[in-house]
C-alpha cells in the first residue's frame, strides 16, 4: 500500500497557489512549477525529464516518478495540473503515453496533491489563443507571458502552458464554485 508523503517544508500561504504542471511522455516528460500570488504568475522551475532510448519502458516510468518526486519535495506545490491523453492513431502509442501519465499521476497522488487535467487543444488555446498552435509558437508565447529570459525547451514550455491553463481555469472554477476537472 502506498504511503502518503508530506511536504518537507511548510506549504505556501493560502493566498499563494503553486502548481506542478506536467506534459507527460515516456522519453521526454516536461514539468514546471509556477506560482500565482494575487494574480501575478512566476515560473519557479521548469525542465524536461530525459529518458535514454536504451532504457526499458519500465525504467522510464520509475525515472519519471522519481524525478517528479524530487521536484515536489524541493518546490512544495499545492496542486498538480497535467495534460490529458491525446487522441492518437496507434493503440500502442496511446498505451505508452498512458503509462507515462500514470507514473506522473502516482508521484502527485503520493504527495496528496489535488490533480486537474486539461486537453492539449485547451492548453494551446490558453497559451497562444488558438488550439492548433505549433510547439514553437507555444514556447514563444510562454516566454513572453511569463517574462522568461530564455525560451524553454518545447516539452517544458508545454508544461508551463499547462500551468497557465490551470490558473485561468481555476479562476473560472472558483467563480462557478465547482471542480469539474479534478482527477
Amino acid at each position: 500500500m502506498a504511503r502518503l508523503l508530506r511536504p518537507t517544508e511548510p506549504s505556501p500561504t493560502a493566498e499563494v497557489q503553486r502548481v506542478l504542471a506536467i506534459d507527460p511522455a515516456l522519453r521526454k516528460t516536461g514539468y514546471a512549477v509556477v506560482e500565482d500570488h494575487a494574480g501575478e504568475m512566476r515560473a519557479i522551475t521548469w525542465g524536461v525529464i530525459h529518458n535514454k532510448p536504451n532504457l526499458l519502458p519500465s525504467g522510464c516510468l520509475v525515472s519519471i516518478r522519481d524525478s517528479l518526486n524530487d521536484v515536489i519535495r524541493e518546490h512544495v506545490p499545492t496542486v498538480c495540473a497535467i495534460e490529458s491523453t491525446i487522441f492518437v492513431q496507434s493503440f500502442k502509442t496511446a498505451i505508452v503515453l498512458g503509462t507515462a501519465r500514470g507514473a506522473a499521476l502516482i508521484a502527485a497522488a503520493e504527495h496528496g496533491l489535488p490533480i486537474y487535467e486539461y486537453a492539449p487543444k485547451e492548453i494551446k488555446q490558453a497559451a497562444v489563443g488558438r488550439g492548433a498552435a505549433q510547439k514553437e509558437q507555444v514556447a514563444f508565447m510562454i516566454r513572453s507571458l511569463l517574462r522568461l529570459r530564455e525560451t524553454p525547451p518545447a516539452d517544458a514550455a508545454d508544461a508551463l502552458a499547462v500551468a497557465l491553463t490551470h490558473f485561468q481555469n481555476a479562476a473560472s472554477m472558483r467563480a462557478l464554485d465547482r471542480e469539474g476537472r479534478r482527477v
